[in-house]
């Protein structure tokens, strides 16, 4: 899908420095990416300590 993004020259021109990707799509997409995973793992960070996980298969299994 083709868009139009007004994004500052100066932060694309550090981001393709930084990624070495050539292209400015590419790395947008690579940026994008990048911040779904963190937002994910975000995410799963929020239930620390909210879950209690078994530590080996067996032990969960007779636990039902």
């Amino acid at each position: 899908m083709k868009t139009t993004l007004n994004i500052p020259e100066e932060l694309i021109e550090t981001a393709m420095s930084l990624s070495k990707y050539p292209t400015k799509t590419e790395t947008v997409i690579v940026a994008l990416r990048e911040y779904i995973r963190l937002k994910k793992i975000e995410k799963i960070l929020e239930y620390e300590g909210k879950l209690r996980i078994e530590d080996t298969w067996e032990r969960s299994r007779h636990a039902r």
